[in-house]
């Protein structure tokens, strides 16, 4: 059993309160690593992260993947995360680098700017606890009450269950063993559109929890819905095409 590395913290968190420090050690099967996703120098990490501090207080561990930028997003991340590293922009590559520095049994990626429902963790555990299931996601849902927003979040949702995929903007979970099973991720495979190597579909299909992952706040409605109608319709298009090159050319 190993205990948590917790990175050395000034007194206050951003705001100037106190952040919790982790006060459980958990056996690596019970623990999430969730590897936050940072491409660029996210602006809206530590949203995340203060989402996150009741989970580290409960014995998981917060890894962030920085992909550099302008903005420090390391040093707004240090005093909130028990790890901060620094990888290549985006894509699988930088999940394959986050996943390379957990210690849990479970891996949740996660895009900056995204927020987790509540009791995230005992959700994921107990689902997985079902051994059929072995890797999944959430449900998608916006800060905002435009009936357009709900529309999109709606049908990307069921988009995803219909195809068997996650994106790391759902909070897709896997197991370490299944992760290390196939390899890690493809490197062709970008992030952001939600494809996942064929190989992790072929151990089954994932697993959606209906308590949803907010997506960012941030961008106004419409502009947030264009962005997703946009993402859904290139996914429709475009995801078994992308994934079947990906997969070739890394011999998957």
């Amino acid at each position: 059993m190993r205990k948590i590395q917790v990175l050395p913290r000034r007194p206050g968190g951003a705001n100037g309160e106190p952040m919790p420090a982790p006060t459980v050690i958990l056996e690596p099967e019970e623990q999430l690593s969730i590897i936050v996703l940072a491409p660029n120098g996210s602006a809206h990490i530590v949203p995340t992260l203060l989402t996150l501090q009741p989970l580290r207080t409960a014995g998981h561990e917060v890894i962030v993947v920085d992909g550099g930028g302008r903005e420090d997003t390391a040093g707004l991340a240090a005093e909130l995360a028990d790890q901060v590293i620094e990888g290549p922009y985006g894509g699988a590559a930088g999940m394959n680098l986050g996943a390379r520095h957990a210690w849990g049994g479970t891996l949740l990626f996660l895009h900056a700017g995204c927020l987790l429902p509540d009791h995230a963790d005992k959700l994921i555990l107990s689902a997985l606890a079902d051994k059929k299931h072995q890797w999944g996601g959430f449900h998608v849902a916006f800060p905002a009450s435009h009936p357009l927003l709900r529309g999109v979040a709606h049908i990307v949702s069921w988009r995803s269950r219909l195809a068997g995929t996650v994106a790391v903007e759902q909070g897709l979970f896997v197991r370490r063993t299944l992760y290390e099973r196939i390899g890690g991720f493809s490197a062709g495979l970008p992030w952001r559109k939600a494809v996942i190597c064929r190989r992790l579909r072929e151990a089954g299909r994932p697993l959606f929890l209906r308590q949803p992952v907010v997506s960012p706040a941030h961008s106004l409605p419409g502009e947030r819905c264009r962005l997703w109608l946009r993402r859904f319709l290139s996914r429709v298009r475009c995801c078994k095409p992308m994934e079947q090159e990906a997969c070739r050319a890394n011999g998957r």
